[in-house]
């Protein structure tokens, strides 16, 4: 049976325990040929720790007699570089360093890591050094100059791997805490202890044995205030040849279905690509990738259950949520995280964020340029190519980051006390294809909440986003706003999972217009006392009906062609007479 590596970042034993591994060897020779100090950035759980193990292996001088077997059947083993197995490795992961507890605790930690890598630095390397290396408890940096001593007097060079590189600044942003941000400063600003650190890598880089650097993060939070520390760094985070280096193709995907026995246009295909796919790197992406992580999530328990896992969220990566919570926020956010769920008017900008500083991160207003950067950096935005005015356009890669959007806007509308309510509406829906306890729950309480929000920005759209946020549930449904059909584009589409057809749940097609109350000629009050009936019968509300259910029908036709009698489709036009009453009807 198949081994999938979940949450394995170690290349070694993956290559050695029989794992499955998808080859993204090849990018060694392109990294090599893009400089001596190197950046790299992508989101979290997306296999750059496993990327820095690759590498390690194949560098690393003491794994000389292990290339045939790690390497002899991948692309880089039928083709390698002059500078295998040529290196003394050294790694860091700041990861593993708390940036919790005062500057000095902090500094304490850091000492403390660089240390213990040196250690085993010491250990693995003692028969090719002949000076000792003398480790300093309280002064990591002193360590580090002391090894590199020891490197310069042997025939090899250092390899430094750096994982994690803005953990402490990621760490500081999400709490937003004034002692954060003062701990940063302390850690960044002048002769601060990390500007300290990688100073001593720009120095090592001179002639002092360092010959490469290798630096992986998430976003590039501190670039700006390490620019006089580490001013050599090249960022290859968007260079084409690096693209593909992080997350796997469809056509990997397939492959790994079928030796699975999925057929290829099977169900858990159509799954895993609804909510895993979508991801698209590189300042000109030419291909979508799926995330790794989940990737994986999803084939093991397929692999050993013979059926997806019920809730396509895994739990490693739900603290992105904490990423979206925080752009939510901020002032003017509503109305950015709502443009991210608008097909019709996505996200877009001049240009991308290319650093972010600590004043940026904690003092200065945060505008839309650094909002969606910053989701783009996080991963819960991808690029989706540019608009005719050249500017960049932005989407939401898939249905499992679509869910935490959907999740803070439903928390930015409704307080914890009308979760219950709302989810009870909403189950009317699922099972019965009942459409009223929700619209009743919109009109009462949905409706009342927009008076007070900066998202009432919008029309038809505000309605839109309403039954989104209240429909949207991922452990049953397919829930799609605005699906290409035939060239064509649905309001809203609630697909019960292709695993899960076997239950009573059921389908739903909803169609949307929005009538001002100006249009009406009618107050709001006046609204709220007519029956609905009465409402149903006024000229203009028979209109934006009838528009309605033109679309609608046209709509439910080609998804009964495409899934025949497999659906049990409930479909709804829906006029909205301001953020006042609903009217609908059942075709």
């Amino acid at each position: 049976m198949l081994q999938f590596p979940y949450g394995i970042s170690d290349f070694y034993k993956i290559r050695t325990e029989g794992y499955c591994y998808i080859d993204r060897t090849a990018c060694i020779r392109a990294v090599e040929a893009a400089g001596m100090h190197l950046i790299f950035l992508r989101p979290r759980r997306f296999g750059k720790s496993l990327w820095l193990s690759t590498l390690e292996n194949y560098y690393d001088v003491a794994k000389t007699d292990e290339f045939e077997l790690l390497f002899g059947d991948l692309a880089i083993g039928q083709n390698p570089t002059s500078r295998r197995n040529s290196y003394f490795v050294l790694r860091w992961d700041f990861s593993l360093v708390s940036p919790q507890g005062e500057v000095a605790e902090i500094g304490q930690a850091l000492h403390k890591h660089i240390n213990a890598r040196i250690h085993d630095f010491a250990q693995t390397y003692q028969n090719w050094l002949q000076h000792p290396i003398t480790i300093q408890p309280d002064n990591g940096i002193a360590s580090f100059e002391s090894l590199l001593a020891a490197v310069k007097g042997s025939p090899h060079h250092l390899y430094l791997l750096i994982d994690e590189y803005d953990n402490f600044a990621n760490e500081v942003l999400m709490s937003q805490a004034r002692e954060g941000s003062e701990r940063y400063k302390a850690l960044l600003y002048g002769e601060g202890l990390l500007k300290t650190v990688f100073k001593a890598v720009k120095g090592a880089g001179s002639g002092m044995g360092l010959d490469r650097a290798f630096t992986t993060g998430v976003a590039p939070v501190v670039l700006s205030d390490l620019s006089s520390g580490y001013n050599v760094v090249r960022d290859v985070t968007f260079e084409p040849e690096l693209e593909m280096l992080c997350g796997f193709t469809e056509a990997e995907i397939e492959a790994l279905l079928l030796q699975l026995g999925q057929a290829a246009d099977s169900s858990a295909l159509t799954t895993m690509r609804q909510f895993y796919n979508g991801y698209a790197f590189g300042e000109e992406p030419t291909t979508l990738v799926y995330n790794p992580t989940l990737a994986f999530y999803f084939l093991q328990h397929l692999a050993a259950r013979g059926r997806p896992p019920r809730d396509l969220l895994d739990t490693n990566l739900a603290m992105d949520r904490g990423k979206i919570a925080y752009v939510a926020k901020l002032p003017a956010s509503a109305s950015v995280l709502a443009s991210t769920l608008d097909e019709a008017h996505p996200p877009v900008l001049d240009a991308l964020a290319r650093s972010f500083g600590v004043a940026d991160v904690l003092d200065q207003p945060k505008g839309v340029t650094f909002m969606v950067s910053l989701l783009y950096y996080f991963g819960v935005l991808t690029r989706d190519g540019y608009t005719e005015m050249a500017e960049l356009r932005f989407r939401v890669p898939n249905m499992v980051v679509r869910s935490m959007y959907v999740e803070q806007l439903r928390k930015l509308a409704l307080p914890p006390q009308d979760d219950q309510a709302a989810t009870d509406a909403a189950r009317a829906l699922f099972h019965r294809g009942d459409l009223q306890p929700l619209c009743a729950f919109i009109e009462s309480t949905y409706f009342r909440a927009l008076d007070n929000r900066d998202y009432r920005w919008a029309n038809e759209l505000t309605v839109k986003m309403a039954f989104l946020t209240l429909l949207f549930n991922d452990r049953f449904y397919i829930v799609d706003s605005e699906p290409a059909l035939e060239r064509s584009y649905a309001d809203l589409v609630l697909l019960v999972r292709p695993d899960l057809r076997k239950y009573a749940l059921q389908d739903a097609l909803l169609e949307f217009k929005y009538l001002p109350l100006s249009d009406l000629g009618l107050s709001g009050e006046a609204v709220k006392a007519m029956a609905r009936q009465e409402l149903a019968a006024l000229p203009l509300v028979q209109t934006r009906l009838a528009e309605a259910t033109r679309k609608a029908e046209e709509y439910r036709a080609t998804l009964l062609a495409v899934y025949g009698a497999t659906l049990r489709l409930h479909t709804y036009a829906i006029v909205a007479l301001g953020f006042e009453r609903l009217v609908w009807e059942k075709l």
